[in-house]
């Protein structure tokens, strides 16, 4: 474990939803960069529920059909072609579902520090459209290369169902969208802050339904930031069974020593001493495995990011167990960073309903490495 400064950003009572039909039940998972005037922008993902999706006769989702601007349609299916419905979504026969919520990135602005809230922009700032993610934009990366910001970021689709997409912009604000750059189930997309070997380079986190191996982070290539190729299997674990998937949190730092990746890594507590660790830190006693998706740390050669050279033995964060997805899991889950001096800001979704910012040192993390 590292020593850190944790502080709590943002929660859903903090934002309004986007009219009175949705009630926000999620706040989760920014993007972070540091802007040209030194101050610091998240793109925070909003989750907003119908307040009520069903009636005597239909099930309604939401869906993006505007083509620049904001804007949703509730489309309606009749109960009768209804299977089953949970809290948040609905299925039909073929096994395909539609959900009672969608999610878009509201700005958030900090002052230079990353610790404090300068403004909460009320009204979506990034979202889905009748031609991209119309069902919902989840989990942005954002990295600068040059003068240029680019966003990786998860879109939501009838038809290219769970895909990530690109977005680039000159000033972090307003975005050209690229299009999708890794398919079906390809997500955790980080850029590199610059090229290696003459390339672009991304680590992403490909899964499927037939698995024969836990999902994990793999490496791929490009000339041109939008055709991938060259794609490689990394594996970050130390023993086996360690983790049950993992996936890259932010988006790499270059040191001196190599490129520092922040990951996530989900075990069951009860193994591999987290017990030990959550006993020590929240004095808390763990009975039950539970799904704990923890921080780690890892370190790759600079001239070649395929080549691990170090990776810290025990999570450098754990989740306090009262941060509870919806389904129950303890989450910690980064995905924004920005350099500040020696110190690291990392932003976090903790559970799915806060964004935490925790500060740092570098060398502190570094130590954790073996």
């Amino acid at each position: 474990m590292v020593k850190r400064k944790d502080r709590i950003l943002l929660k859903p009572e903090n934002l309004k939803p986007s009219s009175n039909r949705f009630e926000i039940i999620g706040v989760l998972n920014p993007g972070a960069a540091r802007l040209k005037n030194g101050k610091i922008i998240l793109y925070v993902r909003v989750i907003e529920k119908l307040k009520k999706f069903h009636d005597d006769k239909y099930y309604y989702s939401p869906r993006f059909v505007g083509k620049d601007k904001f804007k949703i349609k509730l489309d309606k299916f009749k109960k009768s072609s209804v299977v089953g419905a949970g809290d948040l979504d609905f299925h039909f026969k073929d096994e395909t579902k539609r959900l009672a919520f969608i999610s878009h990135l509201r700005r958030i602005y900090l002052d230079k520090t990353g610790a404090n809230i300068l403004k909460v922009e009320q009204r979506p700032g990034f979202f889905g459209t009748n031609e991209d993610a119309e069902l919902g934009v989840e989990d942005p990366r954002i990295t600068k290369i040059g003068n240029k910001y680019y966003m990786t970021y998860v879109g939501l689709s009838r038809s290219e169902n769970i895909s990530t997409y690109l977005a680039e912009s000159d000033d972090c604000i307003n975005w050209k969208r690229k299009g999708i750059i890794f398919g079906e189930q390809d997500k955790d997309v980080v850029l590199f802050p610059e090229k290696v070997m003459g390339k672009y380079i991304a680590y992403d986190r490909p899964e499927g339904n037939f698995e024969f191996s836990v999902p994990h982070v793999w490496i791929a290539f490009s000339k041109d930031l939008i055709h991938w190729g060259e794609l490689d299997g990394m594996s970050l674990s130390k023993r086996k069974k360690e983790f049950s998937r993992s996936g890259a949190g932010p988006p790499p730092i270059k040191t001196d020593k190599g490129w520092l990746l922040i990951f996530h890594g989900v075990s069951k507590i009860s193994k591999h001493n987290f017990v030990d660790d959550f006993k020590k830190i929240f004095g808390v006693k763990v009975k039950d495995e539970h799904d704990t998706y923890a921080v780690w740390a890892a370190l790759f050669d600079l001239k070649n990011p395929k080549k691990l050279i170090a990776r810290s033995n025990h999570p450098i964060m754990i989740p306090n167990t009262k941060y509870k997805s919806f389904e129950g899991k303890n989450v910690i889950f980064p995905t924004g960073i920005v350099e500040d001096g020696n110190n690291l800001l990392l932003y976090s979704g903790v559970g799915d309903t806060k964004i935490m910012v925790s500060k740092i040192k570098l060398k502190d993390i570094m130590k954790c490495l073996s």
